[in-house]
């Protein structure tokens, strides 16, 4: 799994031009079913991915925190809203919460959340290949290719499944 990790910016990087021109395709004229196709290519990666083996969305991304997610996690360790924002967060340059530094924070050796049970709505949806409107965030997926394999692999099922 590490090996494909490495080479996965490069690889990424090898297919943006082609990934690029699909989704282009896909957002003018998205099929009928691609939120049914995308929720099936979805499932099917994750049944074979462990996302424990890799983490590297973890390891090298930070998420954006809402503040429905800072006062989850601030009760969790039954701190006040702000102590929580000063102890891990900043605000990034879209005026967002972010980490303050990456690897996570929360992010054990072991590759286990510490706070997953409570994890901001960013982790527990990462990588969003499952959401509804699936061609409205090309550009996040895209991103999400070079970091995450299941994403990387995801995008590669969908052009073999979908013609445009």
């Amino acid at each position: 799994m590490q090996e494909f990790i490495n080479k996965l910016p490069k690889l990424a990087k090898d297919k943006h031009k082609e990934n690029k021109t699909f989704f282009t395709k896909l957002k003018m004229k998205p099929p009928k079913k691609l939120d049914y196709i995308m929720q099936e290519l979805h499932e099917e990666e994750f049944d074979r991915t462990d996302c424990l083996e890799c983490a590297n969305c973890c390891k090298t991304t930070g998420p954006l925190f809402t503040n429905k997610d800072v006062e989850r996690i601030a009760k969790y360790f039954k701190m006040k809203p702000q102590q929580f924002i000063d102890t891990y967060l900043r605000i990034d340059e879209d005026n967002d919460y972010v980490l303050q530094s990456v690897p996570c924070t929360f992010l054990g050796a072991d590759n286990y959340c510490s706070i997953y049970d409570v994890r901001p709505k960013a982790c527990a949806e990462f990588p969003h290949t499952d959401r509804k409107k699936f061609q409205q965030i090309s550009n996040l997926t895209m991103k999400n290719v070079a970091i995450c394999p299941a994403a990387y692999n995801i995008v590669e099922a969908m052009k073999k499944r979908i013609n445009l």
